[in-house]
């Protein structure tokens, strides 16, 4: 297999993260722009909300699909396709003059996303070597958690330019660059393994260890994230929202950065221990420092900081879980995080109708602890890797 020095290797991929930025910022872009969409296309907000729930489900069922069925092509092709898909269905929610019509063009580039998204981090994977694949990792991951903090500021701010249609072109026209850019990487092939052999990922014990922990931690900050106006309404106000989900990115970017330094060199496990230890200990601080807007800063910062070194690591326990079908175990975990999305807008939705914006964290940090357990469970029942198959680079 060729390896890359690590200074050309980060060149190699940053094709890939400036993918995984373009195609996630689609997910979290609407919903800083819901009342104009929902007013301009004559449905109510909460339907209008719904094309996030198609495109987060939408993803989390055909990511497996697609990785399972496509595991022999070359990566660049698979990667190219995937972002020519999501620019169609970009132009078709920028151009759609109907609820309708806007759900089916938020599917297709969903489809897109998925096809794109595991394959990034299945490409960094295979074409690092074992003491840079963390940082490989991180760096793809870093377009993804980049995207989760600017969308909503990006669909706040750029929209008052040039409108939230003209907000979708411009991620249509991201979408095209990302697909040519994808053509410079190297060939790459995954190993060929019958389709069979590729869908048993699903069912393999360890596996699903790892999903389940993903899941958990996901429903544990998205319980909160996701009605995050509501709760920091008693000190921060709609003018400063923007402005904390960017104080909370930096706090994700520093912890991508550093889980994949950290995955190198104490290993997944630690690191992902580590992380979800301070992530629940933040979601645990976040009510006693509702009360002042500085506290609310200061906590999300750090909770964004922890709660981001989770990714890196459950995605590098996979790679060696399921060698031989890394893809299919990518595509997974990227499924279950949007899995975690959804069950956790649902958990909190249900917890702010009966309980009130105040237990929103409360609920998120016991979550978060259960994420904990099963983490520390896992200590005594290791992971067994398989043995690393062939790649062709």
């Amino acid at each position: 297999m060729l390896r890359r020095s690590s200074n050309n290797l980060y060149r190699a991929l940053i094709p890939l993260a400036v993918g995984t930025f373009v195609l996630g910022t689609d997910l979290f872009v609407l919903n800083g722009m819901l009342p104009l969409i929902a007013d301009d296309l004559n449905v109510s907000i909460s339907t209008a909300g719904q094309l996030t729930t198609m495109f987060s489900w939408t993803y989390a069922i055909a990511s497996p699909l697609i990785a399972a069925a496509t595991g022999s092509w070359d990566r660049r092709w698979l990667l190219g396709s995937g972002a020519l898909l999501f620019v169609l269905g970009m132009i078709g929610q920028a151009a759609g003059e109907s609820f309708a019509v806007m759900a089916a063009a938020r599917i297709v580039a969903a489809l897109g996303a998925a096809a794109f998204q595991a394959n990034a981090f299945a490409v960094a994977g295979v074409v690092a070597d074992d003491a840079n694949r963390g940082k490989a990792l991180a760096l793809v991951a870093t377009g993804l958690t980049l995207s989760s903090v600017a969308g909503v500021p990006i669909g706040i701010f750029v929209e008052r330019w040039i409108g939230w249609r003209g907000v979708l072109w411009a991620i249509a026209a991201a979408g095209a660059v990302a697909a040519v850019l994808v053509l410079l990487l190297p060939r790459v092939t995954l190993p060929e393994t019958g389709l069979r052999e590729r869908v048993s990922v699903l069912i393999r014990r360890p596996v699903l260890r790892v999903l389940l922990v993903t899941t958990a931690a996901m429903t544990a900050t998205f319980t909160t994230f996701v009605y995050l106006p509501v709760v920091v309404a008693p000190s921060v106000s709609q003018n400063l929202l923007a402005w904390l989900m960017l104080t909370m990115g930096v706090g994700q970017v520093l912890g991508n950065a550093l889980a994949g330094r950290a995955v190198d060199r104490y290993g997944p496990q630690r690191t992902l221990t580590f992380g979800i230890v301070g992530t629940a200990a933040g979601l645990i601080l976040f009510g006693p420092a509702i009360h002042t807007a500085w506290t609310v800063f200061a906590v999300l910062a750090v909770t964004g900081l922890f709660g981001a070194t989770v990714m890196v690591p459950q995605q590098t326990r996979l790679f060696g879980i399921a060698a031989d079908a890394p893809t299919v175990a990518l595509g997974l975990n990227g499924s279950a995080i949007y899995l975690g999305g959804g069950i956790g807008s649902i958990v909190g939705g249900a917890v702010l109708d009966s309980f009130g914006a105040s237990w929103l964290p409360v609920v998120s940090a016991l979550i978060a602890c259960a994420a904990l357990a099963i983490t520390v469970s896992a200590r005594r029942a290791p992971d067994r890797a398989r043995a690393t198959a062939p790649v062709t680079v």
